[in-house]
């Protein structure tokens, strides 16, 4: 069996897949459901993708290509840090709103695969934090800001806007909400990490 590539086909096996992994995760996925999905059949979609693993991976990378220099942007900019915060965080959480397998991959991946989040590192845009880090230092020191390590700020930015993604079904179950009730919740959340980081930073 004779076949070409076809870009046009590979676009559509991944919007395919994109659709299934969203709805069954990772792990209730099956690679027939995909190639139906995609409207080919299974011979076909591994001739694509050996793995579903490959598959999902390609599905991340996509999407990751797409976040990445939104984020690279806003962390990058001249912009104050209040301000980074607040755009980072609308960004990420809109973003992951529509992507909502993302998080769970990236930890799946840190705890199986560690060499592809170093690869991942090495993708184009991936985001570099080292203006923000000279940035938070500065204020530090001219007392604009509470003392704290640039690297913290992030890491509390990173964990407040991840952790409900992950933690969504035992969150959930805490607080007694349904899924439309808690998916407005992270739309709230767009505007509520920033707020709450941005009070915990300033000098009063």
């Amino acid at each position: 069996m004779n076949k070409t590539k076809n870009t046009t086909t590979e676009s559509t096996i991944l919007d395919a897949a994109k659709r299934i992994f969203q709805h069954k995760g990772m792990v209730g996925a099956r690679m027939q459901e995909i190639a139906d999905e995609a409207g080919i059949n299974k011979a076909l979609l591994h001739y694509y993708y050996r793995s579903k693993q490959l598959l999902f991976e390609a599905v991340f990378k996509k999407a990751f290509s797409l976040l990445a220099p939104q984020l690279n942007e806003v962390m990058n900019s001249d912009s104050s840090i209040c301000e980074k915060i607040k755009n980072f965080s609308s960004n990420y959480i809109s973003f992951v709103i529509k992507h909502p397998y993302l998080p769970n991959f990236i930890i799946q991946e840190l705890n199986r695969n560690p060499e592809f989040v170093k690869n991942l590192m090495g993708e184009e845009h991936f985001p570099s934090i080292e203006k923000f880090k000279i940035q938070v230092n500065e204020k530090v020191n001219e007392g604009k800001i509470r003392p704290i390590k640039a690297e913290q700020l992030f890491i509390n930015i990173m964990a407040l806007n991840i952790f409900p993604f992950i933690g969504a079904p035992l969150l959930k179950g805490f607080i007694n909400v349904d899924n439309t009730t808690y998916k407005k919740l992270m739309e709230d959340r767009k505007t509520e990490v920033a707020d709450f980081i941005t009070n915990a930073i300033k000098l009063t």
